[in-house]
């Protein structure tokens, strides 16, 4: 065996990389895009390849004080500011100030074919020139197609498409190029994605008439990269991309306990609540109370003085804040302070992916603390039970890195609610599940509450019954009769039944009381005769026993007397003689 040592693997160094500016793209391509190599954006017709391309520009001019070209075939430089005025970038601005320039070139296929000549050499002077002038690091050619429409000859359309890459590479700029999809392949000609260092899908599909977007890395040459499909959403402020990022499970967790809301509930937990930062459940059927739960646990993250997010799906603000209001839970002068934000709209206003996206771009605004969507099950109208999935897992991992606590309600039915929960993948992710449900007793429906999960903390394994009143939502004690727990009227009966018997019971008693006190008198009496009697008696013995001493004493005196007397007179003798 050879004892030379094993070759040491030198690490590669990291590809250089220009980073976008746009949201989760950076982070889906590990730092931006390849820099100084162009970058080929393609896609059907509405899926953003032009606002991508404007917004990596000025991007790139604003936060990283890069200056930019763009190059369009097909909308004027008027046009293309036009378009973007509503997303905040001030295109001629940007111009002026030479950091920007935009130059449309204007191709007709007709002209091409009287002339008989074309070829990109006048491009290449016209954006050598462009670049040289503002010193740009960022170009952007806007399409492709427009630009190679003239080649009718494929041997020179791909000659030149290679021409035109290389030339880009030798400029040492960070391009992107943006063209349509063809048919089977991702461009038109079919060769711009081989010869790309880089290449981004943009999709723009319509399933159950919601338009869903999604963006993919085809390919990045030298460097790693996310390779699943992303959502993004075009919003006032750009183009926004949500990457399935920070599922290794690393974040941090905190041993710290918050409040429900509802004392009795804490109490159901072993440490008197929830951990912080951790995320929650709850489900039930129409009309369980799962949204005055969770305006419990806002109202209470409220008081704690931490920012609430709450977004609702099926009611107004006014509404919820009305409804609230009926059952204790003041809600108002929190949102009126800036603690408490609502944001409410229906379910099938947007595709999840923007839902998503817009749930990330608030929460990065408003920096809450504790977090409530109600009810998550509404989303499954927009999407499919693993689109919704998908959506709940990134949710759910993105909320717990950021340490938030989560509350999610959802409604269920049949005797499938849990299965459907479980179908949806979000009883796995959550932390704690609290399940609501109704207890029908006789002519009559109560509520029901248990944990089913607490990781990390024992809970109470009971169903508890609760009220929901003017004063909010209060549990009630567990009452077991023969058949099982005993609810509503049926507690009423027992209650009234064990009244009666307590009251039954009082009463045997002070009868009982009665009869000894009665006893207690005759043998007080008894007592009192026997004394008396006991006294007579003793005053007789004593009297006769004073009179029999009295004779014995009266006798004993007598006798005395007689010998006294014998002593001092003898009696006389016979015959007169004393002898």
């Amino acid at each position: 065996m050879s004892n030379q040592p094993l070759p040491r693997i030198t690490p590669f160094s990291q590809l250089p990389k220009a980073r976008t500016g746009i949201e989760g793209l950076d982070e889906i391509t590990d730092g931006g895009l390849p820099l100084g190599r162009p970058t080929l954006v393609c896609g059907s017709a509405g899926c953003g390849k032009t606002l991508l391309g404007i917004e990596f520009l000025v991007r790139g001019i604003l936060d990283y004080d890069e200056p930019g070209v763009l190059m369009a075939f097909e909308e004027t430089a008027a046009e293309l500011s036009a378009n973007v005025t509503s997303l905040g970038f001030d295109l001629p601005q940007l111009v002026a100030d030479k950091k920007l320039r935009i130059d449309h070139v204007h191709i007709d296929r007709a002209e091409i074919d009287e002339t008989g000549e074309y070829d990109l050499e006048g491009l290449f002077i016209r954006l050598g020139y462009a670049i040289d002038t503002i010193g740009a690091k960022r170009v952007v050619l806007d399409t492709i197609e427009s630009l190679f429409s003239g080649f009718s000859n494929e041997a020179v359309l791909r000659s030149e498409i290679r021409r035109l890459f290389r030339w880009l590479k030798d400029k040492g700029v960070t391009t992107v190029i943006t063209a349509e999809r063809g048919e089977g392949t991702l461009t038109r000609q079919g060769l711009e994605e081989y010869v790309s260092d880089c290449v981004i899908l943009l999709d723009n599909r319509v399933i159950d008439q919601i338009t869903t977007r999604r963006l993919r890395i085809v390919k990045y040459r030298g460097s790693t990269h996310g390779t699943n499909e992303y959502p993004y959403i075009i919003t006032e402020d750009g183009l926004s991309v949500l990457p399935v990022t920070s599922l290794k499970l690393e974040h941090t967790v905190s041993d710290e306990v918050v409040s429900t809301g509802v004392p009795d509930l804490d109490s159901m937990f072993r440490r008197g609540g929830l951990y912080q930062g951790s995320s929650t459940l709850v489900t039930g059927t129409a009309g369980t109370a799962k949204t005055t739960l969770a305006s419990s646990f806002a109202l209470e993250a409220c008081r704690r003085g931490e920012r609430c997010l709450f977004f609702v799906f099926e009611e107004s603000p006014a509404q919820l804040l009305r409804n609230m209001a009926t059952v204790g839970l003041e809600l108002q002068p929190f949102v009126e302070s800036g603690l408490l934000r609502i944001e409410a709209s229906r379910p099938t206003l947007n595709g999840l992916e923007r839902h998503l996206v817009t749930i990330h771009r608030i929460i990065g605004q408003f920096k809450p603390q504790t977090v409530i969507i109600d009810p998550i099950s509404n989303l499954v109208s927009v999407g499919s039970h693993s689109e919704v999935s998908s959506m709940l897992t990134r949710l759910v991992d993105f909320l717990k890195v950021q340490g938030i606590n989560a509350l999610f309600t959802a409604l269920v039915s049949g005797n499938r609610a849990q299965q459907e929960i479980t179908d949806e993948g979000i009883s796995s992710l959550v932390d704690t599940w609290i399940h609501v449900r109704d207890l029908e007793g006789v002519g009559e429906r109560n509520r029901g509450i248990s944990i089913l999960k607490a990781r990390g903390m024992a809970h109470s394994n009971q169903v508890r019954e609760f009220e929901v009143s003017e004063k909010g939502i209060r549990l009630l004690d567990v009452l077991v009769g023969p058949t099982g727990i005993i609810t509503g009227a049926s507690r009423l009966a027992q209650h009234i039944q064990e009244q009666a018997r307590y009251i039954a019971a009082e009463q045997e008693a002070e009868r009982r009381d009665r009869d000894l006190e009665r006893k207690r008198r005759v043998l007080e009496a008894t007592i009192a005769n026997l004394r008396t009697e006991f006294e007579s008696v003793e005053e007789e013995l004593r009297r006769v026993n004073s009179e029999e001493q009295q004779r014995h004493d009266s006798m004993a005196e007598e006798r005395r007397q007689l010998g006294h007397t014998f002593s001092a007179h003898p009696p006389a003798t016979p015959n007169g003689s004393g002898a």
